[in-house]
């Protein structure tokens, strides 16, 4: 797939503003402690599973809803239009104000108005829009769009705002915040007066009353609403709410999750028409489409509509602490941002930035309408290899190599000998042999500049597996091993301890050899068709092998068996089944370990003496929800774990995301995670994941080789040879 060159350049310009990334992490992280406090005492995947329902009910019903809201609104005294997309909407505007010979509009905040360009549509006829929310002022003056969909203006420092203040008010400003807001709010206050319009957004469109509901952090949208004669409602309809006790349930998620407060400042419910200086006011509700009905239709994307745009997809996205929402998204940002841009604007608008998502699920984590943000934009980026393709790379290894196995294999045997000109000899003791540098220089830049490359093992885990003795007389368990390829071609020595930790526990390993890639790599790619395949490949090899379980140390692949391979091959009869089968069956090891043999309590008597830190891998904790079980494996050795600053952060791996799709944005994400390890000041990480591996022991590597990175049953097996002796 050719990539779009400004939205190249746009990545580039990002990552050459360090200021951008900083400002965007300072945020990132005060934000995590304050939506930790603000859930204390509460269940938040009830509350997120109560106000998923909700939103699913408005969507089985939203017509009825709507005609509902409508009547109710209009017997209110309000007046209520329906606009098929956002041209309609901006027109019915401008003609209401013509009509009342209206100059100014003063505005609050509302994203619907940044998705209709309402601003540059009303000066268009002289009419001039004035922006009262603090950040949509700021970036009003910087001739900017929102990078944040609460907080517009988050990626700029208070000094960068001084100028564009002081600019504005013909004098110099000092950049204190108190100063500032002072201005601000002198500046603005008139504009309430002076506007012959108030337009607002509204977090709800109550169907049973026919009112809205605003929350906000500002007076601003209360005086937008009262102080003119006439009060526009700018909203789009996926904003319906059965009932006041509804959208009362929602402002318990909303402010929380968007900013990490108990409750916003001010929340507002307006119905109908109020009287303005003993005459009527006029209430003017717009309702715009603009593409959702299409978004509720599709099966696949329709959940996004359940989005109650708190932000937090982006608050947590490692990509957009990277980059910003002016790299990551077009009006709407992060993850969700993804998705409403292919509705709203087109798969065309969307095609490069559906390849910006790492996949890391921290957004799917976080969202309080329990959206699974990840699928959905996996679904988006299948549809864009479709109508744009992939790559010939990755045309050719996936669709040419992978699928043949004997044939992806052998090749993979063959690349472990050409390899040796480029390889070296690990400083570290006991480390396999690493790729330093590359050749060519525009290689060497995205992929070894800063960082190691391992190099493929010299006899893969599978050419090695009838060589392991296993001499157990009546194991507990017999468990199949579904290895992935990381552990397979590369660090085929985390297979073999393993084995050794399971054989220590009487539990058998039985090995298919039929088995294949997970399939991740293609379907992350768009490449459902090589997806597929891969699937069946491995459910036939697993469901012949007839084990009790069956285990992978890779989180990614184990991810692939229990959820990929059944939703992929549910249309297929012969298949639908045994992938059920094979799902409900497959456990990460760690998990295996700690929750049905109790091994932490077995290992018990091994001791060691050394202090880790660990590595959540994203797909482990917040795919598999696995992450206390290796630490208690880990302590129950007599293992120190010292918990390092974010440690569920993704290491910025990604697969292929990291060599073809975004090497710089990775760069940067993975110096964060190096940094948060050498600040714990030990000389071990622990993680449960092969691509993790191959990240942290390159970038590692290369920023402090005393740091050793090793998989949490490296470190078991350690523990049991040590117990021997």
């Amino acid at each position: 797939m050719k990539t779009n060159t400004n939205y190249k350049e746009s990545v580039e310009q990002a990552i050459a503003n360090p200021k951008l990334s900083k400002a965007l992490h300072l945020f990132g992280d005060a934000y995590l402690i304050a939506r930790e406090n603000a859930y204390r005492g509460l269940d938040f995947e009830q509350m997120r599973t109560e106000l998923s329902d909700i939103k699913e009910e408005v969507r089985l019903n939203r017509k009825e809803l709507l005609a509902e809201f409508i009547k109710n609104a209009e017997a209110a005294g309000s007046k209520v239009f329906l606009a098929k997309n956002t041209k309609e909407a901006n027109d019915y505007v401008i003609k209401l104000a013509k009509s009342k010979d209206a100059k100014l509009i003063a505005k609050s905040k509302s994203m619907v108005s940044e998705e209709a360009h309402f601003n540059k549509a009303v000066q268009a006829h002289g009419i001039r829009a004035a922006e009262t929310d603090l950040g949509e002022w700021i970036i009003q003056l910087a001739g900017q769009r929102p990078s944040h969909m609460v907080m517009p203006a988050i990626h700029m420092f208070k000094e960068e705002v001084a100028e564009l203040f002081s600019k504005e008010a013909g004098k110099t400003l000092t950049p204190e915040i108190k100063t500032l807001v002072d201005h601000a709010r002198t500046r603005l206050r008139q504009e309430y007066f002076d506007a012959d319009i108030g337009l607002t957004g509204a977090n709800f469109l109550v169907a049973n009353t026919g009112g809205i509901g605003l929350v906000t952090n500002e007076g601003n949208a209360r005086l937008c609403a009262t102080l003119p004669k006439v009060h526009v409602v700018f909203a789009s309809i996926h904003k319906l709410v059965r009932n006041i006790e509804d959208a009362i349930k929602i402002t318990r998620l909303l402010p929380r999750n968007a900013t990490g407060q108990l409750l916003t400042s001010y929340v507002t419910w307006i119905k109908g028409c109020v009287p303005c200086d003993g005459e009527q006011k006029e209430q003017h509700i717009v309702l715009i489409d603009g593409g959702r009905e299409a978004l509720y239709e599709s099966k696949a994307c329709r959940d996004a509509l359940k989005c109650i745009q708190c932000g937090a997809c982006a608050n947590v996205c490692p990509v957009y602490q990277t980059v910003g929402g002016h790299v990551f998204g077009s009006i709407y940002i992060s993850a969700i941002g993804v998705i409403l841009t292919a509705f709203y604007e087109g798969l065309d608008k969307a095609k490069d930035i559906t390849r910006a998502c790492i996949g890391c699920r921290s957004c799917v984590a976080v969202c309080p309408s329990k959206i699974d943000l990840e699928e959905i934009i996996l679904h988006l980026r299948n549809e864009v290899t479709k109508e744009y393709g992939m790559g010939v790379i990755k045309n050719v290894a996936f669709k040419a190599v992978m699928k043949n196995r004997g044939l992806f294999h052998s090749m993979v045997r063959a690349a472990s000998k050409l390899q040796r000109p480029v390889t070296h000899k690990n400083r570290k003791e006991g480390e396999p042999r690493i790729i330093r540098h590359l050749p060519l220089h525009f290689l060497d830049r995205d992929f070894t500049e800063w960082r190691d490359l391992p190099s493929i093992a010299p006899k893969s885990f599978r050419d090695q597996f009838d060589t392991i003795p296993q001499t157990l007389f009546n194991p507990d368990y017999k468990v199949g091993f579904f290895v992935g390829c990381g552990a397979d071609f590369v660090y085929p020595e985390v297979g073999v301890s393993l084995i050794k930790v399971l054989n220590s526990l009487n539990v058998e390993v039985v090995f298919p050899k039929g088995q294949n890639c997970c399939g991740i790599p293609a379907l992350y790619s768009g490449d459902t068709e090589t997806g597929l395949d891969l699937a069946k490949q491995s459910v036939e090899a697993f469901t012949e092998a007839e084990v009790d379980y069956v285990l992978s140390i890779c989180p990614t692949c184990t991810m692939a068996v229990k959820r990929d391979f059944v939703d992929r091959l549910a249309d297929h009869p012969q298949w639908a089944a045994k992938a059920r089968e094979l799902s409900a069956k497959t456990m990460d090891a760690s998990a295996f370990l700690e929750n049905v043999l109790g091994a932490s309590q077995k290992l018990a008597s091994t001791t060691t003496d050394q202090s880790v830190t660990y590595h959540d891998s994203c797909h482990l904790k917040r795919g598999s929800n696995v992450y206390k079980e290796p630490r208690a494996l880990l302590k129950s050795t007599g293992i120190t774990v010292k918990e390092m600053k974010n440690s569920d952060r993704c290491c910025g791996f990604g697969g292929t995301y990291s060599f073809l799709s975004h090497p710089q944005i990775s760069k940067q994400i993975t110096a964060d995670k190096v940094s948060a390890i050498e600040a714990t000041g030990v000389k071990t990480v622990a993680m449960d994941c092969p691509g993790c591996m191959i990240m942290l022991k390159g970038a590692v590597g290369k920023a402090n080789e005393s740091i050793r990175c090793v998989h949490t049953i490296e470190l078991l097996a350690e523990a049991i040879d040590n117990n021997k002796k």
